[in-house]
C-alpha cells in the first residue's frame, strides 16, 4: 500500500451533548449513524497538546519526571502541555511549554510527529516537535501542583529508547517522541 494513511470520516451526528464539563476538558456523548444503525459513544473532548523532544549538543534528551495521579506514578515525560490558549499555534505552544517546564529555549525547531493519544476514548491530538540549539531561558518559572517538584534530567537518547523498549518507561508520548527522534538519526543515533 504505497499511500498507507488514516482516512477522515464524518458520520451524521444524530445528537450530542456534554455530559460532564471539566476544568480542562469535557466529556461528550454522541449518537451517530454508522452502517445500518446508530451508535452511542462517550469520549473526552480534548483541546489537543504539544510535546518537545529537546536534544542537546551531546545527543542527550531532556526528560522531566512528575507525579501523575491517574496512574499513581512519577513517570518520565517530555516537556508538554495543552493547546489551551485560543488561537495559539502548536509550535508557539511547544516553545512556551519548554520554557515553562524546563526553563530552557531552543534555537532550532522542527515538527517530529503528531499522534492521537487514545482515539477510542478521546479526541486529543498531540504535536511533537524536535528542539535543538538549547540554551537557558531568560526567566525561571514558578511551578505549582504536580509541577512543583519536577525533576529534570538530560539522558542519552539511546538509553531512553532502550528503557522504552525494555518497558521501564511507559509514557506513550515519551515513547513515540524518543523512538521517532532515534529513527531520524538525532543525537548520533
Amino acid at each position: 500500500m504505497p499511500d498507507l494513511q488514516d482516512e477522515p470520516f464524518s458520520p451524521e451526528i444524530v445528537s450530542g451533548e456534554i455530559v460532564y464539563r471539566g476544568a480542562v476538558w469535557d466529556v461528550r456523548s454522541d449518537r451517530f449513524r454508522y452502517g445500518d444503525g446508530e451508535i452511542v459513544r462517550q469520549y473526552v473532548d480534548h483541546t489537543g497538546a504539544v510535546a518537545v523532544v529537546a536534544v542537546d549538543d551531546d545527543g542527550r534528551v531532556l526528560l522531566i519526571q512528575q507525579y501523575r495521579h491517574p496512574i499513581r506514578h512519577r513517570d518520565w515525560e517530555l516537556p508538554a502541555g495543552l493547546l489551551d490558549i485560543e488561537g495559539e499555534e502548536p509550535l508557539l505552544a511547544a516553545q512556551r511549554e519548554l520554557a515553562e517546564e524546563a526553563d530552557i529555549t531552543a534555537e532550532h525547531w522542527e515538527p517530529l510527529v503528531s499522534t492521537y493519544t487514545t482515539p477510542g476514548g478521546n479526541s486529543e491530538i498531540i504535536h511533537l516537535f524536535l528542539a535543538t540549539g538549547i540554551s537557558p531561558a531568560a526567566t525561571v518559572h514558578d511551578r505549582t501542583d504536580e509541577e512543583a517538584d519536577i525533576r529534570v534530567e538530560w539522558v542519552p537518547l539511546g538509553e531512553v529508547a532502550d528503557a522504552v523498549m525494555a518497558g521501564r518507561m511507559r509514557n506513550a508520548i515519551l515513547s513515540i517522541g524518543v523512538l521517532a527522534a532515534e529513527r531520524r538519526g538525532v543525537g548520533g543515533a
